[in-house]
């Protein structure tokens, strides 16, 4: 490691030099606060920045040791030193120093859910930081000045102002810290009490806007409160003891007129597989970790899913047992969707009439009599969601507003107006007593269980074609972009950064074209808990732009990629 009047006169050695001369940096220093690690260097100032590591002895801020004594503990606790750097560059402001993005430092600031990311690590010994920097440039030439100040001044700044002791609000950690733990409390207690998702007495649901995961100012929002017969009671390893709706194991329909809180509802559960922060109004919305939205999704690519349960004797003869396309329909994606969700572990399906293929979901008395079973391939979701949780155990949550013979195979009915719920099953009940629904049952054949499929390994002598996060819902592998905007408990741009990192790693060193597909995603998560996010970086060091995935949306994306076989 190189001292301070090292990196000093090397750098001052550059200037005006060629930008690729910074390459030289490369390497550990010792500047005086901190100790620098330049992984990797940008080729050019509107290249991607300058990855680096800054990291502090423990001393300077002398955490507890319970900060990491946990797993839950330590993910916490790094989140919340992650988001006081993000604090910490914001109050330092933008720093223009030249061409592209010459001055630009980029930390990776959680939005409102805690995931575990790699933008912090914390030892007993030290801190260390993970971020980007755009290093200092007059055209393409080296501007070492600037380049002296960012690390010297900038960078010591950022680290104090986050981490000093004299100014750390210690007790905001331990509050964020006892929440995240709590939380995770209740996710693993839902099993025990037979419930798949929790929504909190007032929790704030609706968000500022369409675009926004801020939530809704609570003077206008309408603050969540629990029907008499669905309210439980979790009492926290904190102490605390929290009261809300218990949705239980089974089939659970969400219904009400437009605009009154169905989709708002339905959404919470969505995003309750990931904790969020205090004041987020949703920090009570815990969810089963293994739930997973699914939608119809016209022109995605399925490659060799059974999806005869749904949809068989297509005309012309054509098989549903190994079914592949590069365009699937609105009801075959669908269908394929499910069936991946279950082949990777989901045991709650959370569907919306809005976003689901019409003829997947339901054939009504009329239709039935007017297009008869033999000519109709599709066995209509309907006919499906009590056989899912009767002998597989997969139970469903379901926005619907229109087809009401759903409410025959609805083990709980909620009914939502101006926001407000209420247990309408016996309503519900009523109704089909007084209208009984005229059509038909058509699953005319047992489901059967998901059909393992194992991803190939690349063909011997082949290279790794190009493949990372263009956005949080855009991937790409080779001339490939893969479209995984349907995939809406990816949370996090840094979640799909990961998934690629992880897709790589995968391809290289899990995938034997014999494993299955849920064993290869939940081996790599187990990779991840074990060596670290360092252990996928494609290259030297760790960037600090992960933030891990459930091993269901690696699964997913792999089932997207078109370039990537599976059998």
């Amino acid at each position: 490691m190189e001292s301070l009047s090292q990196f000093t006169r090397l750098l001052r050695a550059l200037d005006g030099k060629p930008y690729q001369g910074y390459r030289d940096l490369t390497g550990a220093f010792t500047l005086g606060p901190y100790e620098l690690y330049v992984d990797h260097v940008q080729s050019d100032p509107f290249a991607p920045p300058t990855r680096v590591r800054l990291r502090v002895h423990a001393d300077l801020l002398r955490l507890d040791a319970t900060a990491i004594a946990s797993h839950e503990r330590r993910v916490a606790s790094e989140d919340f030193l992650t988001r006081r750097l993000g604090f910490a560059l914001e109050s330092l402001g933008k720093q223009r120093r030249g061409s592209g993005r010459s001055g630009v430092i980029l930390i990776d600031t959680p939005s409102q859910t805690v995931l575990p990311r790699s933008s912090v690590e914390i030892t007993p010994d030290y801190l260390e930081a993970r971020i980007a920097v755009g290093l200092p440039a007059d055209g393409r030439r080296i501007r070492a000045k600037d380049a002296e100040a960012m690390f010297l001044e900038d960078l010591p700044y950022l680290l104090h102002t986050a981490w000093s002791r004299a100014s750390f609000p210690f007790s905001q950690l331990e509050r964020h810290v006892a929440l995240y733990v709590d939380q995770c409390f209740i996710r693993r207690s839902l099993k025990e009490r037979g419930l798949i998702a929790f929504i909190g007495d007032g929790s704030v649901l609706a968000r500022k806007s369409g675009i926004s995961e801020l939530p809704m100012d609570a003077s206008v929002a309408q603050a969540f409160i629990s029907p008499d017969s669905l309210r439980v009671t979790f009492t926290c390893p904190s102490g605390l003891a929290v009261t809300g709706m218990g949705v239980a194991a089974g089939v659970t329909l969400i219904a009400g007129g437009g605009f009154h809180g169905k989709s708002t509802l339905l959404q919470a559960i969505v995003g309750g597989v990931y904790n969020h922060v205090a004041a987020d109004g949703r920090e009570w919305c815990i969810s089963d970790e293994t739930a997973v939205k699914v939608r119809a999704e016209d022109g995605r690519r399925v490659s060799r899913v059974d999806i005869s349960g749904f949809i068989n004797h297509l005309p012309r003869g054509r098989s549903t047992t190994s079914f592949s396309t590069q365009d699937a329909s609105g009801s075959t994606s669908q269908a394929a969707s499910i069936v991946e969700a279950l082949e990777l572990g989901a045991t709650v399906l959370l569907i919306d009439e809005d976003t689901s293929a019409a003829n997947f979901m339901l054939r009504d008395a009329r239709m039935q009599r007017l297009v008869s079973r033999e000519h109709e391939p599709i066995t209509p979701f309907i006919d499906r969601v009590r056989e899912l949780y009767n002998r597989f155990g997969v139970s469903s949550v379901l926005v619907i507003g229109g087809a009401g013979d759903y409410l025959d195979v609805a083990d709980v009915v909620l009914l939502l107006d101006e926001y407000v719920p209420t247990d309408a099953t016996e309503r519900a009940l009523e109704v089909t007593r007084e209208l009984p629904a005229a059509r038909v049952p058509e699953a005319l054949t047992p489901l059967m269980p998901a059909r393992p499929r194992a991803p190939q390994p690349l063909a011997i002598g082949a290279r790794l074609a190009r493949l990372e996060a263009k956005s949080r819902t855009v991937l790409q592998y080779g001339d490939e972009f893969v479209d995984l905007s349907a995939l809406e408990q990816l949370s996090d741009e840094s979640q799909t950064r990961a998934v690629a990192a992880l897709l790589r790693y995968g391809l290289l060193h899990t995938v034997d074209g014999e494993k299955p597909l849920g064993e290869v995603v939940h081996e790599l998560i187990a990779h991840v808990h074990k060596d670290g996010f360092v252990s996928i970086s494609p290259v030297a060091g760790c960037s600090g732009f992960y933030a891990l995935p459930r091993a269901i949306e690696i699964g997913l994306a792999w089932n997207r990629v078109r370039g990537l076989a599976i059998r």
